[in-house]
């Protein structure tokens, strides 16, 4: 079928009408909902690190494009710049439904309600219409008739292209080093990437989590210290038993349960005293008193802990290793906690220990780092979270008649609580990201990952309130997440956007 010249004008017409049509909607929607499409482009997994800019240059491109279109001298510009734009939306659809971790729940703007597979067409569709539109404009012109002025086309049509193409990847390897490594709090969320399984009430809110395994997790209550309760995978309660201490007459006042099966601890830091039994018959003997004082411990194995201690030198905060059956070999360590102000409140956190990378993690409260150190408390790195708090934003006085120090006004948390699991380091984070919406943050906890083999981001999740109560703290093992939520725990299951991070 041939086309006439008025076939070929006509056709222009309508095509230059639809893009105008297109970008100026797209473009006035865009500015009218601007938070809504900073958050947007905030989630996506190209642009994310490139939203400030973007959000502003791509609706203004966009109304530029309008205008070389709707001017007879500048028609041709207009629409291969309308081509370039288009082309450079369809290769970043492509690569966010191949080659990227995981897709954004929405494209925004004019499509919002097209899925990306849908906007995909569209957008080819669109591209097509540019081609068409171009050639038909080209040749309906007498002095466009010669061979050299259509090599500059098709020229031009491959210049552009491969400019669309290497701006997208650009952009895209730029914004992923961006993200993983040199972040300024811009968060990615999969689209749920964990999924609820069973809730189960547990009518009480003085529940902590001991311990978790394959099967079953275990669960301290800070109103009956030597109670340990036991759910299977599925939260059925399986059993629930009180400890039984060889000895059981010293002065505690800090008595916790830590499971690491097939073993349990009960340590209490202010006695100091470590006691150590089977979990099949929950009978604990006394392997450790005296010694270091210490205000955080974390089983490593059947005869190691680690421990937040006191330099005995200076009064801050040291990390140890203690041998429970050699004293002699116990391991302190002053170079990990970095002091900023006091090495006491300053370096509160969270002690963790991954049996996967056989490493021990000790994440800050108030600030956005954490250390990474083996079992001999030797420092392999540290790392970063993605929150731009770096110096601890704390507010401390001395009360001179109890000879003690306490904070003036409620401290600035950071990082809330904390798993490891592998190589993932999970951390609840307190600090909300740019482009992220207020409502989100009070219906839920957010959890951001991070990969320790790497020493980099990979992406955030939410876990939902229960009874308008956030949740208190969690564990990792495996597929599973347990949740600790107002008086619910809560099991999760990890898909493999998560799980496929674990190193075999």
């Amino acid at each position: 079928m041939k086309f006439s010249q008025r076939h070929k004008y006509i056709f222009v017409e309508v095509v230059c009408l639809l893009y105008i049509l297109l970008f100026v909607y797209a473009a006035t929607s865009k500015l009218f909902d601007f938070e809504n499409f900073r958050v947007q482009l905030g989630q996506s997994p190209l642009l994310s690190s490139f939203t400030d800019w973007i959000s502003i240059v791509v609706p203004a491109i966009e109304y530029l494009i309008c205008i070389l279109i709707l001017i007879p001298k500048l028609r041709l510009t207009g629409l291969f710049a309308a081509y370039g734009l288009m082309a450079m939306f369809t290769i970043y659809i492509f690569i966010i439904l191949h080659y990227t971790s995981f897709v954004p729940c929405s494209c925004g703007g004019v499509l919002e309600k097209l899925n990306w597979k849908q906007h995909l067409i569209f957008n080819i569709i669109f591209v097509f219409l540019a081609i068409l539109a171009i050639l038909f404009h080209f040749f309906n012109n007498k002095d466009a008739g010669s061979k050299i002025r259509l090599r500059s086309i098709f020229a031009l049509f491959f210049s552009i292209s491969v400019s669309a193409f290497a701006i997208v990847i650009a952009l895209f390897l730029m914004s992923e080093n961006i993200i993983h490594y040199h972040n300024k709090l811009t968060r990615r969320f999969p689209h749920t990437p964990i999924h609820t399984m069973t809730t189960s009430d547990l009518k009480l809110n003085s529940y902590y989590i001991a311990g978790a395994d394959q099967d079953y997790i275990y669960l301290g209550n800070t109103t009956a210290p030597l109670l340990i309760t036991v759910f299977g995978n599925k939260l059925v309660q399986t059993e629930k038993k009180l400890i039984d201490l060889n000895q059981k007459d010293l002065p505690f006042k800090g008595v916790k349960i830590i499971v690491q099966a097939p073993n349990f601890f009960v340590v209490d830091g202010t006695v100091p005293c470590v006691y150590r039994g089977s979990i099949s018959d929950w009978k604990g003997k006394l392997i450790k008193k005296n010694g270091e004082y210490f205000t955080t411990a974390e089983a490593i194995d059947s005869n190691t802990i680690a421990v937040c201690t006191y330099s005995s030198k200076n009064g801050e905060a040291v990390l140890g290793v203690i041998h429970l059956e050699d004293s002699s070999k116990t391991i302190l360590n002053p170079e990990i906690l970095q002091k900023q102000f006091d090495g006491v409140f300053d370096t509160d956190g969270q002690l963790l220990y991954s049996s996967g990378l056989k490493r021990i993690i000790y994440l800050y409260a108030y600030r956005n780092q954490f250390t990474v150190a083996d079992t001999t408390l030797k420092i392999d790195f540290r790392g970063n979270t993605i929150d731009t708090i770096s110096h601890a934003k704390l507010s401390i006085v001395k009360v001179k008649s109890h000879h003690q120090r306490k904070f003036s006004k409620p401290p600035l948390f950071v990082n809330k609580s904390s798993a490891a699991y592998s190589n993932l380091l999970f951390v609840n984070s307190a600090i909300p990201g740019r482009y992220e919406e207020d409502q989100m943050w009070k219906e839920a906890s957010i959890i951001d990952v991070y990969d320790l083999s790497k020493n980099g981001y990979l992406f955030s999740f939410c876990i939902y309130n229960i009874d308008g109560k956030k949740m208190k703290s969690f564990v990792v093992q495996n597929d599973n997440l347990y949740a600790l939520i107002g008086n619910h725990i809560v099991r999760y299951f990890l898909d493999e956007r998560i799980t496929s991070n674990y190193i075999k």
